[in-house]
């Protein structure tokens, strides 16, 4: 980016933010717990919701929904009046990542101990469908990305990356940091993983 287009204000700190995949919308959560919604071609202010939400991500395709992390539990919003639709529970931390499958059918959550795969489309509530426990005090989950392609979460955890088949239940860890595994991202065309980390340092993987 070499340029603002726009700045918005009004907000306290913000700690989230994402872009409405199929209008000129973002979304952000603040550290007051309220989530606002913002156009992006008119410059202002059209919902705020109040919560306790730490994170916000809207779900892939429409944007029909919007997962919030609020605490230890999930709140599903409708992306249009941001009330809520249904509540996703079983966290026993709090849940600092949440991603959505490319289908928009299913959402992953991360805590510290725990990670949860929710069948979250038009036509569910909301069914925790698998959970991945974590296994002694070293291990110690962050964040995760769907694979583009295969039933796989990849999860950033303790200088490691875990690869988690949800349909087959199975699982290997691959050693890839001297620190904690702090953020992934996922490309779609190219199905390149990337993981960044306390170590200081990024890498790519396929």
């Amino acid at each position: 980016p070499g340029h603002s287009l726009r700045t918005f204000t009004g907000s306290t700190a913000v700690m989230s933010i994402d872009f409405h995949p199929s209008k000129d919308d973002l979304i952000c959560s603040c550290d007051n717990k309220e989530i606002r919604y913002w156009s992006i071609e008119k410059g202002c202010l059209v919902g705020v919701y109040k919560g306790g939400v730490t994170l916000v991500r809207f779900q892939p395709g429409l944007g029909k929904l919007l997962a919030a992390a609020a605490n230890n539990q999930i709140l599903i919003l409708d992306a249009e009046t941001l009330r809520c639709k249904f509540k996703l529970q079983g966290h026993k931390s709090p849940v600092h990542s949440l991603c959505w499958h490319s289908s928009g059918d299913y959402l992953a959550s991360v805590s510290d101990d725990m990670v949860k795969i929710w069948a979250v489309g038009s036509d569910s509530s909301g069914v925790c469908v698998q959970v991945l426990k974590a296994h002694g005090t070293d291990e110690k989950f962050k964040t995760c990305v769907f694979h583009p392609i295969f039933h796989v979460v990849i999860i950033g955890c303790n200088e490691s990356l875990m690869l988690w088949n949800f349909m087959d239940r199975q699982k290997m860890t691959v050693p890839a940091h001297e620190d904690l595994v702090s953020a992934l991202a996922v490309s779609d065309v190219t199905e390149l993983v990337a993981s960044v980390s306390l170590d200081k340092q990024f890498k790519i993987w396929k």
